[in-house]
């Protein structure tokens, strides 16, 4: 497998992580098998923000998480805490630890992974 995806470090909220990614490379990164995993949290140590955006979006209206690259999410790595769904959330990697996905509010700025 190839490594195709990069580290952005710069602190941005995830819709400007999104559009960033889709204007400078392809788009917000998606995880579908543990491979993908592991280069996403390789990229992701060296953030300098403790969590980093990935590709993974909550939906209020249809009530589900999805990738913004329109792939089923199959593969999942959630932290333990994840607890019920809301509105104006998407999904970031810690930096360090497991490397585990967490919800977090749209509007905290991090560093984000995009793919190429």
């Amino acid at each position: 497998m190839t490594d195709n995806v990069i580290l952005i470090n710069q602190k941005k909220t995830w819709v400007d992580a999104l559009y960033y990614c889709r204007e400078h490379h392809r788009d917000l990164v998606s995880i579908t098998n543990l491979d993908q995993q592991r280069w996403v949290q390789e990229k992701s140590k060296k953030a300098d923000s403790p969590y980093v955006w990935l590709g993974l979006r909550y939906t209020c209206t249809l009530d589900f998480w999805f990738w913004v690259s329109d792939e089923v999410v199959s593969y999942e790595n959630w932290d333990s805490q994840k607890t019920g769904d809301d509105c104006d959330m998407s999904g970031a990697m810690d930096r360090g630890g497991q490397h585990t996905w967490f919800k977090k509010n749209d509007n905290e700025k991090f560093n984000f992974i995009c793919s190429k």
